[in-house]
C-alpha cells in the first residue's frame, strides 16, 4: 500500500450495531454491506462472529456475497472466538481477523482480572494462532488511551512480532483530546512501526467528548493510515467516528492531510439513509455531510451570496455526496431567496405583485417558520386575486318554473357596478348580467 493511501475501515455492522436498541437481521446486514461496498470502503467489519449464532450467520452471509471490500470479524484473545471468526469469514475474497484485548489498568483489574503478564501472554498466543488461519490480522489494545504507555508499546510490539499487520490504538471511552492522541500515535508510530512499512497504524475513536472525528484526523498527521468509523457516527454510548465525515474531511482538506482514499463519495447520502432506515436511528438535521440541513440555506445574507456563487457558503458540492442544495424560505430569508424560489416554481409576476407577496411571505414566516411550495403558491394567488381588475362583490339568483333571474355586483377597476338579468336557468341569468356589466361578446357554451 502507498504511504499516502488511507484505509477506511467501517464498523457500522459491529460497533455501530452495539448502539442501544439496534438489532439487525443477517439480511439487513447484507444490504448495508452491499451499500458499503458501493461506497468503496476498504474494510467492512461485519460483526463479532462468536457473540451469537445470528452474528455468525450475518458475518458469513456478508463474506459469501461481497467481492471487493475486505471482510473482518472481531474476536477476543480466546482461541474459540478466533476459530469462529475464521470459519465465518474464510469464504471471503479478502478476509481479516480482528483480535483484541483490554490493556488499561482499570480494564485488566475489573474486566479481565488478569495481570499484565497474563494479558501479554494472551495477546502473543492469540495473534500467533490467528496468523496461522488468516494472513491479514489486526490487533487492538482496548482502552489504549488510558493504558500505561510503556505497557501499550510492549504489547503492540508483541502483536507485530507475532504477525499482526494492523495495529489499532482505540480511544475506547472517548477520553483523548487531539493533542493527547497526536503524541500517543507519534510514539506508537516511532517505537512500534519503526521501519516496518508493512504495519499499518489504525485509529478507533469514540465520541464521548465530541472529539472522535478530530482525534482521528489528527492521527493521520502522526502516521496513522487506517481510520475506523461508522456511518452516521452510530455506536456505543455517544457513538463512533463518523465514516462519512472522515471521507469528506480528507477529500475537502487534501492540503491538510495529503492522503488518498478509495471512497465513492456520491454514495454517502444513500448509505446514510439506508443505515438510518434499517437501524431506526434518525440522522440529526444539522449532521455534517448527511443531515437534512447540511446544504440548506435560510439566512438572507447567506442565500444572496450562495445564489451568486455556491462556494460562498459551501465548502463541498452537495452532488459530491449525493445530496442537493436547498434554499429554505423562512423568517431570515431575503428577496434573493424569495425570487429564486419563484423562478424554480416558474412563477412570473410583476414587480408590484412581487413586493406585496414578499411582505405577506415575511409576515407568515414570522409566525410559521419554514414556508413550503403550496404556501408560497397560495400567497402569490391571493395577491393576484386582490389585484385583479374585476372582482365579484355579490351575487343573488332566483329561479321559478323555467325562468331565473340574477343580480350581480362587480367591482370593475375599483368601481362597483350592478346588473340584473333573466335567463333560462340561474347560470344563464348570471352570465347575462356579467356580460352586460363588462360589455363583453362572450358566449355561453352548453
Amino acid at each position: 500500500m502507498s504511504s499516502d493511501q488511507l484505509i477506511i475501515f467501517d464498523t457500522t455492522l459491529r460497533d455501530g450495531e452495539q448502539s442501544p436498541g439496534i438489532a439487525l437481521t443477517p439480511s439487513e446486514k447484507l444490504l448495508i454491506a452491499q451499500q458499503l461496498e458501493k461506497l468503496k470502503v476498504d474494510v467492512i467489519e461485519a460483526g463479532f462472529a462468536a457473540s451469537s449464532p445470528g452474528d455468525w450467520e450475518g458475518v458469513n452471509l456478508i463474506a459469501n456475497n461481497i467481492e471487493n471490500s475486505t471482510i473482518a470479524s472481531l474476536a477476543r484473545c480466546v482461541q474459540e472466538d478466533i476459530e469462529q471468526a475464521h470459519e465465518a469469514i474464510k469464504v471471503a475474497k479478502k478476509s481479516r481477523i480482528h483480535v483484541f484485548t483490554s490493556t488499561s489498568d482499570i480494564h485488566m483489574e475489573h474486566m479481565l482480572r488478569k495481570t499484565k503478564e497474563e494479558v501479554l501472554k494472551d495477546a502473543k498466543e492469540s495473534v500467533r494462532f490467528a496468523k496461522k488461519l488468516c494472513e491479514d490480522i489486526e490487533f487492538s489494545a482496548q482502552d489504549a488511551t488510558r493504558t500505561d504507555h510503556d505497557f501499550l508499546i510492549e504489547i503492540l510490539k508483541v502483536a507485530v512480532e507475532e504477525g499482526a499487520t494492523t495495529i489499532n490504538v482505540p480511544d475506547t471511552v472517548g477520553y483523548a483530546t487531539p493533542s493527547d492522541y497526536l503524541e500517543l500515535l507519534k510514539k506508537v508510530y516511532s517505537e512500534v512501526r519503526g521501519k516496518n512499512e508493512d504495519v499499518i497504524i489504525s485509529t478507533h475513536c469514540h465520541n464521548d467528548l465530541g472529539l472522535a472525528v478530530a482525534n482521528s484526523l489528527t492521527a493521520i498527521n502522526a502516521g496513522a493510515r487506517q481510520i475506523e468509523g461508522a456511518i452516521n457516527g452510530i455506536g456505543e454510548r455517544a457513538g463512533n467516528t463518523s465514516t462519512e465525515e472522515i471521507i469528506m474531511a480528507v477529500k475537502t482538506r487534501q492540503d491538510q492531510y495529503g492522503v488518498e482514499i478509495n471512497a465513492e463519495t456520491t454514495e454517502i447520502s444513500e448509505t446514510s439513509r439506508l443505515v438510518s432506515k434499517l437501524t431506526g436511528y434518525p440522522v440529526q438535521y444539522n449532521k455534517a455531510v448527511v443531515g437534512r440541513n447540511a446544504f440548506s440555506h435560510e439566512s438572507g445574507i447567506h442565500q444572496h451570496g450562495y445564489l451568486r456563487n455556491t462556494m460562498t457558503y459551501e465548502i463541498m458540492t452537495p452532488d459530491s455526496v449525493g445530496q442537493e442544495s436547498k434554499i429554505v424560505l423562512g423568517k431570515h430569508s431575503g428577496r434573493a431567496g424569495f425570487k429564486d424560489a419563484l423562478e424554480k416554481l416558474e412563477i412570473d409576476i410583476d414587480e408590484e405583485t412581487f413586493n406585496i407577496s414578499f411582505e405577506k411571505f415575511k409576515k407568515l414566516a414570522d409566525r410559521k417558520g419554514e414556508i413550503v411550495e403550496n404556501e408560497l403558491r397560495a400567497i402569490i394567488g391571493q395577491v393576484e386575486i386582490n389585484e385583479a381588475p374585476v372582482k365579484l362583490v355579490s351575487v343573488s339568483v332566483n329561479s321559478k318554473d323555467q325562468f331565473a333571474s340574477a343580480k350581480i355586483t362587480l367591482s370593475v377597476n375599483g368601481e362597483n357596478k350592478t346588473q340584473e338579468a333573466e335567463g333560462d336557468g340561474m347560470i344563464h341569468a348570471a352570465f347575462k348580467a356579467v356580460k352586460e356589466i363588462l360589455q363583453s361578446e362572450a358566449v355561453l357554451i352548453d
